[in-house]
């Protein structure tokens, strides 16, 4: 293959839910209309436990592509031969094994957030990736959007100093008391709960803005506190708030909340330091903008500088952790540098001290 010409990446899809129609729209969206030109995503297969349900999807969100195969299973997505990875879009407590069968059928893999239920299965199937030479990554795509490198840049130019305090909240008000207690977000059996279902959002503002900061020198939080209001019915988390507390470096903190009994607070975050703030603007898994503020001198509070950063794409910003995926495959790494094991694993771990 030339050097001009895109790498294509064939994805099939396990799970014929919202997220992942949301994640197929998105890919097959014209690469050029986000300036890419060094990658392509298709869609070839489809997985479902109903072969009928798997056509259906295809008609509904591929455009009926008559190419894309309708598979009753997803074991027969895992074996198909035109499949390079497979994005996983299964409930919570199902994505340990169907990523581990993906792996051992030497698929590359993107999985849902939450990508575990714990830290020991995430160690395992990362184990599990390398032995069989796959790409394996958790579908945190928030950090993969413009914004996200934006605000990079913005937390270490050095000119607001290092962050001292990360205040944001995601809540969502499901209206649970209408709602079967089947359903995913009620259902312990599928990893319900505020903390799975918005949680990795959380985490991943407090990765980008405390734990990947220079100052903090890849250091894990130190301490860990935390508050669980749990639902009267099937014992889910309805709200729950947790402290990360990083002292050994850095000396900042991030005071995180979820409910999924509460509408969404308006701005979504607050990064605090002694020389201004940056205020995230809603919704935390998607901004379209966050607000930088310069104070005239450390700790005065008095603004003098104020500059809001704004981004639009068309769709819902999906296929920018795809285009990772694609060019690290295409690359031959086993995993991200932007979103690596490390990085879901710090979430398991701190999701399982929450959750004690």
């Amino acid at each position: 293959m030339s050097s001009n010409q895109p790498f294509v990446l064939r994805w099939g899809i396990i799970s014929t839910g919202m997220i992942a129609a949301k994640f197929v729209g998105d890919i097959l969206i014209d690469p050029s209309t986000r300036t890419v030109d060094d990658v392509v995503h298709k869609v070839v297969a489809v997985g479902s436990r109903d072969a009928i349900k798997a056509q259906e999807f295809i008609n509904k969100f591929a455009q009926g592509d008559k190419s894309i195969k309708a598979h009753g299973t997803y074991e027969e997505v895992y074996v198909d031969k035109d499949v390079d990875a497979v994005y996983i879009g299964t409930p919570n407590t199902y994505h340990y094994q169907n990523s581990k069968d993906a792996i051992l059928a030497k698929k590359h893999v993107l999985c849902e957030k939450p990508v575990t239920m714990n830290a020991v299965e995430l160690k395992s199937l990362s184990t599990l990736a390398k032995e069989n030479g796959v790409f394996f990554m958790e579908a945190m795509w928030t950090k993969f959007q413009p914004l996200s490198g934006a605000l990079k840049k913005v937390l270490e130019d050095g000119r607001l100093g290092p962050p001292v305090s990360l205040h944001a909240d995601l809540s969502l008000d499901f209206d649970i008391e209408n709602l079967p207690t089947t359903h995913r977000i009620l259902d312990p059996m599928l990893g319900g709960g505020a903390l799975l279902d918005l949680g990795p959002y959380l985490m991943v503002w407090a990765i980008m803005t405390m734990y990947e900061h220079p100052d903090n020198k890849g250091e894990e939080p130190g301490h860990i506190a935390t508050s669980m209001l749990r639902t009267s019915t099937t014992g889910v988390d309805a709200s729950t708030t947790f402290v990360l507390t990083f002292n050994k470096t850095l000396q900042a903190q991030a005071i995180l909340s979820c409910s999924i009994t509460l509408p969404a607070v308006r701005p979504a975050g607050n990064i605090r330091f002694r020389n201004g703030n940056v205020v995230i603007h809603s919704p935390l898994y998607r901004p379209s903008a966050f607000t930088v503020e310069y104070f005239d001198k450390p700790g005065s509070g008095n603004v003098v500088d104020r500059t809001a950063k704004e981004f639009s794409y068309i769709g819902e910003g999906l296929y920018f952790q795809a285009d990772e995926v694609a060019r690290c495959i295409r690359d031959g790494k086993l995993e991200s540098s932007e979103w690596g094991h490390d990085k879901s694993l710090l979430e398991m771990k701190v999701f399982d001290e929450v959750r004690i």
